[in-house]
Parts: C-alpha cells; sequence; structure tokens
C-alpha cells in the first residue's frame, strides 16, 4: 500500500457536484487530464455510483480490488470501491488523478456507515410471529404461540412442532411450514377470545371480511391509480445551489435518513403529488430531511409551508430554517400565537405576493386568508397532535401540491396507511452514531425523589425538564421542588402564558440561565437541548405512551447518558403495564415499536372512513395490510391463496437445537422461511444462518433444501408430496398436472406416482422425478 509522504502538498480536484454544469466541467476535466499525460482513477463506494460517473464522465474505467492495484496498473483509466471523502492529485512522472463519488454526485453519492449501529424497529420481520404473542392461524383463527415442542416420530427421529393454544386449552401442533398461514395478531392476550382449535367459530369473520377486504383493495387500487393520474409540477432543484445547502449540515447522513431523502427528492421529480409518511424516532434526523425537501422546492422557484402542533415548535423550526438558509436569501416567515400583529400581516401579504419563500405556522396555516402565490409543497411535522378535522383542512391546502408527513409516534392509522400502501413510507430506524439509550425509571412519586433526580443532574452541570399533566399542578410543584432544594434555578412555561412569555422563559433554559424547566407537555415535541439530560415526569399515568415517549425524547440528544424517571402515585396494575411498555421499549428506534403496540391494541379503523373498526381487527394490523394490498394490485395473493404444500419426507426438517441453541432464533427463522417466495430469498436466508452459526450440518441443509423444494412445489400446484423408500407420488391442484411424455409415471386423475428405488437420496429422487414431470 502506498502512502503519500507527509510533505507532500494536498491539491485537491475540483467539487464539480457544486459547479453550475457538472457534467460538461467533468468532461472538460478528463480531457484535459488526457492531454496533460495523466492517469485517472475513479473512486466511489457503491458500484452504482461508479456507473454514474462513468456516464458523466462518458470513459469506461477498468476495475480494480484496491489503490495499489489500481495505480500500478498501466492503464489510463481505472476504478476501485473504496469510500474517499473528496479527489485529489497526486505529483509525478505521471501524475494521478483521484476523482471521488463525492465531487461528481455530492449529497447523492453513498457513503456507508459500517460503525454505525443499525437499530432493529418494529418493521423489522414484522410479519414473523413470536413466542408468546397472540397469532392468527388462517384456517383456525386467534391462538396463542406457545413456542417449539419436540416429537419423537418413531424409529429415534424426531421433528420440532408448532405449538398453537386456543379456546378450552385446546392446542394444536402444527410443522414449521405451517408458520406461512400464521401471523402476528397482538402483542398481548389482553380482552382477547380465542377462537376454537376446529376453527368452527373463526370462519363466518374470516369470510365475511375477506369480502370487505376486496371491496377496500378495490378502492385502494382506484385511490393509487387516481394519484398516478394527478399531476404535480416537477421539483429537481439546481445542483450547485443545493449542493452548498446540503454542504451546511455539519454530520454524516445516516444509511436510513439518506434513503428517505432520496425517496423524498425522487417523488419531487417524478411528477405526481408526493404523498409520503417519514417514520424516525426523535431525534432521528427527520428535520434535516424536511430541511432538504425545502431546499429542492424553494430553490426551484417554489413556496413551503410547515405545519407544526405547538407554537413552541414554530419557534424553533424558524430559528433552525432561518440558519440553515440565511446564505442563500431565503425568507422564512412565522404564523402562530407567538407572531404579533404585523408580523403575520407582513407575513400573509409575503406569501401572496411571492416574496416569501418558507412559512413556518400552526393550523393557522390553512385559514381562508392565507394564500400563496406559488405553494409547491408542504410539511406536516409531528402530524399525530392534529385531529381529523385538521388534517382536512391541511390536506385541503395540499391539494395538487407535494405533501410530506414526519412523525416519531405515527397514530395508528397513519401507520397501517402506510404499511398498505395508502402512503409512500420511509423510515428512518438506524440512530445516530453516539446516540445512548435514556435509561428509563418507574418509582413513587415523592418530594425526596424529584429533588434527588434534579439535584443529581445540577452536579454534572445539566438542566433538567419537570413535567405536570395540568397548568393548576405547576405552583403546588414549585413550592415542594423549592422547600427541597432551594438552589435550583427553576422557570415555569404552560400554553396560557403570552407569546412574549413563552419566548424568554424558553431562552433563558436554552442559554443555561436555569437549572429546571417546570412545564406542562407543551414541551413535548422538537425541542433540541443537548444540555437536558434529566427528565422527571409526574403522575405519568395521565400522559399517554406516545407522549411519554416524545417527552423522553427531549433528553438524551447528545453522547451524554440521560434518565427519565417516571414517578406515579397510583396502584393501578393496568398503569404500571403500560408504563412498564416504556421501561421495555427505552432504546433508540422504540417509537416504531410503540406505534406497533398501539396498533395491536387499538387498531386502524377503516382506511376509507371515519370507522374505527371492522376487518382489521378480523385479521390483524399486519395480515391486513398483506391482504389489502395484495387485492389492491389484483394478486392471487389472497387468504383462501395462501396455502403451504404439505412434503411427506424421510428427512427431519428442522434446524438442531445444538446448532441454533435459542428456541426464539430457530422460531424466528422458521417463521423467516416459510414467508420466503422464492429460491434467491431462501439463498440469502440460508447464507445468513451460517454467517450467524456457522457451516450448516446436514440437518439443517436438509431443512433448507425442503423450504426451497415447497417453494417449487407451490409454483408447480404440488399441494402434497410423499416420498417413501419405494416410490415418489404427487397430487396437483385441479387442472395443474401437465401431460409428460415419461412413461415411467402413473397418473391416477391429479396424481402421478413415480416408482424409483435407484438413489437413496430422497431429494435427488424428487430432483429426477421432477424432470420426468417436465419431460
Amino acid at each position: 500500500m502506498k502512502v503519500l509522504p507527509q510533505k507532500a502538498a494536498f491539491r485537491a480536484t475540483p467539487d464539480f457536484s457544486k459547479i453550475t454544469s457538472p457534467r460538461k466541467a467533468l468532461r472538460a476535466f478528463v480531457d484535459e487530464t488526457r492531454r496533460a499525460g495523466s492517469r485517472l482513477v475513479f473512486v466511489a463506494a457503491h458500484e452504482d455510483d461508479l456507473r454514474v460517473m462513468e456516464r458523466t464522465s462518458g470513459i469506461k474505467a477498468q476495475r480494480f480490488a484496491d489503490w495499489s492495484e489500481a495505480t500500478a496498473a498501466r492503464i489510463r483509466e481505472t476504478a476501485f470501491i473504496a469510500d474517499f471523502d473528496a479527489g485529489f492529485l497526486v505529483p509525478g512522472q505521471k501524475p494521478l488523478v483521484v476523482v471521488t463519488a463525492s465531487d461528481v454526485l455530492g449529497s447523492r453519492a453513498h457513503h456507508p456507515q459500517p460503525l454505525a449501529r443499525a437499530s432493529s424497529t418494529a418493521f423489522d420481520h414484522a410479519d414473523v410471529p413470536e413466542q408468546g404473542t397472540v397469532v392468527i392461524h388462517l384456517q383456525r383463527g386467534l391462538a396463542m404461540l406457545d413456542g417449539l415442542q419436540t416429537v419423537a416420530m418413531g424409529a429415534g427421529s424426531s421433528r420440532e412442532m408448532v405449538r398453537l393454544a386456543f379456546a378450552g386449552d385446546d392446542a394444536v401442533l402444527a410443522p414449521p411450514a405451517d408458520l406461512a398461514m400464521i401471523w402476528p395478531y397482538a402483542a398481548e392476550l389482553g380482552k382477547l377470545t380465542l377462537d376454537k382449535a376446529d376453527g368452527s367459530t373463526w370462519w363466518s369473520r374470516r369470510s365475511e371480511a375477506e369480502r370487505e377486504i376486496q371491496t377496500a383493495g378495490r378502492q385502494l387500487a382506484k385511490h393509487i391509480s387516481q394519484r398516478r393520474r394527478r399531476r404535480a409540477p416537477k421539483v429537481v432543484p439546481p445542483g450547485p445551489s443545493y449542493e452548498k445547502f446540503v454542504a451546511r449540515f455539519p454530520y454524516f447522513t445516516t444509511a436510513d435518513q439518506a434513503k428517505a431523502i432520496r425517496d423524498v427528492l425522487g417523488d419531487l421529480a417524478s411528477g405526481h403529488p408526493m404523498d409520503r409518511v417519514i417514520c424516525g424516532d426523535v431525534g432521528f434526523g427527520k428535520t434535516e430531511v424536511a430541511l432538504r425537501a425545502t431546499a429542492a422546492v424553494v430553490l426551484s422557484g417554489k413556496q413551503v409551508a410547515i405545519a407544526v402542533p405547538t407554537t413552541v415548535l414554530a419557534r424553533q423550526h424558524v430559528a433552525t430554517f432561518r440558519k440553515r438558509f440565511a446564505p442563500f436569501g431565503v425568507e422564512v416567515g412565522r404564523l402562530s400565537r407567538g407572531a404579533s400583529a404585523l408580523e403575520t400581516r407582513e407575513t400573509k401579504e409575503g406569501l401572496k405576493s411571492g416574496w416569501l419563500n418558507v412559512v413556518v405556522g400552526t393550523q393557522s396555516l390553512a385559514s381562508k386568508d392565507v394564500r400563496f402565490r406559488d405553494l409547491g409543497l408542504v410539511i406536516v411535522d409531528e402530524e399525530q397532535h392534529f385531529g381529523a378535522a385538521e388534517k382536512a383542512k391541511l390536506s385541503e391546502l395540499a391539494k395538487r401540491v407535494h405533501t410530506l408527513w414526519m412523525s416519531a409516534t405515527p397514530i395508528p392509522r397513519t401507520l397501517a396507511m402506510g404499511l398498505a400502501g395508502f402512503r409512500d413510507l420511509s423510515v428512518i430506524a438506524s440512530p445516530p452514531v453516539h446516540r445512548l439509550p435514556v435509561a428509563t425509571k418507574i418509582a413513587p412519586l415523592s418530594d425526596a425523589a424529584i429533588a434527588t433526580a434534579l439535584l443529581r443532574e445540577q452536579r454534572r452541570h445539566g438542566e433538567s425538564f419537570l413535567i405536570c399533566p395540568r397548568i393548576q399542578d405547576l405552583d403546588p410543584m414549585l413550592a415542594r421542588v423549592q422547600s427541597m432544594a432551594p438552589d435550583l434555578r427553576i422557570v415555569c412555561l404552560h400554553g396560557k402564558l403570552t407569546a412574549v412569555d413563552i419566548d424568554d422563559r424558553m431562552m433563558k433554559f436554552v442559554e443555561g440561565e436555569a437549572d429546571v424547566l417546570l412545564a406542562t407537555n407543551i414541551v413535548e415535541s422538537g425541542l433540541d437541548i443537548p444540555r437536558a439530560n434529566t427528565i422527571v415526569v409526574c403522575w405519568p399515568e395521565r400522559f399517554g405512551l406516545a407522549q411519554l415517549h416524545q417527552l423522553r425524547g427531549r433528553v438524551g440528544r447528545s453522547g451524554i447518558r440521560a434518565f427519565a424517571y417516571l414517578l406515579t402515585d397510583t396502584d393501578s396494575e393496568r398503569s404500571e403495564q403500560r408504563l412498564a411498555v416504556l421501561e421495555e421499549f427505552s432504546r433508540p428506534g422504540a417509537g416504531f415499536a410503540i406505534s406497533a403496540r398501539d396498533l395491536d391494541l387499538r387498531g386502524a379503523g377503516d382506511l376509507f372512513s371515519e370507522q374505527q373498526s371492522g376487518h382489521v381487527q378480523v385479521f390483524g394490523p399486519v395480515l391486513y395490510s398483506h391482504l389489502l394490498k395484495s387485492a389492491s394490485e389484483k394478486s392471487d395473493d389472497r387468504a383462501a391463496d395462501l396455502w403451504v404444500p404439505d412434503l411427506n419426507l424421510p428427512v427431519a426438517d428442522m434446524l438442531p437445537a445444538n446448532y441454533a441453541q435459542s428456541e426464539a432464533v430457530r422460531l424466528e427463522i422458521y417463521g423467516r422461511a416459510a414467508r420466503c417466495g422464492s429460491a434467491d430469498e431462501l439463498d440469502e436466508l440460508e447464507e445468513e444462518v451460517s454467517r450467524r452459526f456457522g457451516k450448516l450440518p446436514p440437518t439443517a441443509r436438509d431443512f433448507f433444501a425442503a423450504a426451497r423444494l415447497r417453494i417449487d412445489c407451490k409454483r408447480r400446484g404440488i399441494v402434497r408430496l410423499d416420498v417413501g423408500p419405494d416410490a415418489v407420488a404427487a397430487t396437483f391442484l385441479p387442472g395443474r398436472l401437465r401431460k409428460s411424455k415419461a412413461r415411467s409415471l402413473q397418473r391416477d386423475g391429479d396424481r402421478v406416482v413415480y416408482a424409483s428405488k435407484k438413489l437413496e437420496e430422497p431429494f435427488n429422487r424428487v430432483e429426477e422425478f421432477i424432470d420426468l414431470l417436465d419431460a
């Protein structure tokens, strides 16, 4: 490996992404390099980026494995995969010119982050049921998935089965392949009633719900078709200005954040109205996605409206947007209770005349007297705080323009809309590199507990939030804290204060002039104060789970360990269970899990009306979304068509317990294998398993071979395959058995038998049988 001497002067290559005509500039640079007799090396972290660089430059570079090979080659134009920040020139008799993806593509270049933590979310294998949860069996109904049970099969062999508990203490043992028919329903049984094991209590509900889903699927298909027919202006930002805006972001984007940005920019350039939901936990970078979407629209000459639920969040967004857009001459206005009458009037006039590019406001944005000259994008932040009527007004404002919805804990209907395809969905699940989980503790409410938490934070030179559910609780709480800790500097904040008072008190806390902010949940949304790393919530049972999660998100936004104390004075078992969810989901990215749990408990309602129950509750949100999407795409993957070929093979068809020792992990692998729809998907899973647990033993290889055979059988319409010592027999769906020229096959209606004793290995015999079927 060659290392440049330290005395060599650094000479950078041009940043083509910030030049008015990047393609023309790059081609001129390549021509100049060739004339000078220099060698050219293209470097990118992703093969796709290398291909774009080649198309832009008009050259074809030969690929090499690494820097040493690329620079040692006698070819003038080479390329290899690596992640370089910027290009540079290496002097010499034949100078070496290195051009990187960042030089050509700017913010669109891929930058893998191997050290970034991937966060498991509610959407990772969401269709795979877990042990101890309520599931829906398509043939039998609601059941509890108890786990796995080993069953002796005779002759010293055994099989692992999935145990399902039904009503009346009945249980059914199903082969792992049947997990294709078993879908998650809810995390807890709660007040649900299990069905009978024979399915007699289930079929009437299933039939009615299937008819409703077909109707809803047609409505969804019509909605998607209408969306695709509707036109919206294509928004493609000018490259140089947009790249200069992006360069002002002081951090690397996470992988999910970068994908969400690409999704949004793709929607804006599509020529159809964007209707996308960005789901990202508190502090995961949703605001940066909104900033880049705003920049793309504003730099293209159109206006942007950003709707937020509170005046406090409006104030924070105005400050953030003004700071980022200051060098570009972009004006940012405010429409909320916090704005003066003069500011409000000037803002409305600026929007109408067009000199004001961006406005941040509460629901007043949808007022009839607010008119835009050329509105291009509406962003709704913290969508879960807006009611149905307010959302309807905002949707009316966004008619025929692009719309972006953002939330850390989306309401069940919004989440279900995204999962079903009613709206496009982008998930930001990977946390920032230095983000630590917030330590969440539940304790009895007492003056000592409050004072201890607040003083502990003061001793490490930090700030704290102290949250009460009602305004009338603030003054008594202030007196209690001052009596216990008189040295603490405390400011109070609530929604009935004047806008000036709210701003003054917030600035005192932001600038470190107070140790504690005593407030209602007015601080729930959007505040980013890195010094604040403790939050104490009194009477948390009076808040919703999503509210508590949002409040907890106000702390822990730096690399310092943060603490959330939920101090309750109730003995209610139900309240304790609810609060325990916050303790359980304390990792970064927990907002998804909380939203998914909310979707479990409450259901999504009817996506096409205000009805709050119905077929969603019959199938559960995951299966419902799958069936609705299939119905809207007019595919054959309906509930009646979700069947599993029955394979009777002389192999164990299981993963050995001494290979994958965790029962929960084996159950997950069984479920994922059952969901694989193609041999390629199964190959990827098999490779992942071998990486996790080591080389596959023979029994595990048989398991994956059987799963691969099951996929092939379903494709051919084989409902049952028997492999015995003397013959192989297959039973087909009516009309699916084709004529074969092979004389060794014995056909009886939809059943065909092949007598074979030549090959002892069962999969080889099946392969020979299938070859004869195809003859």
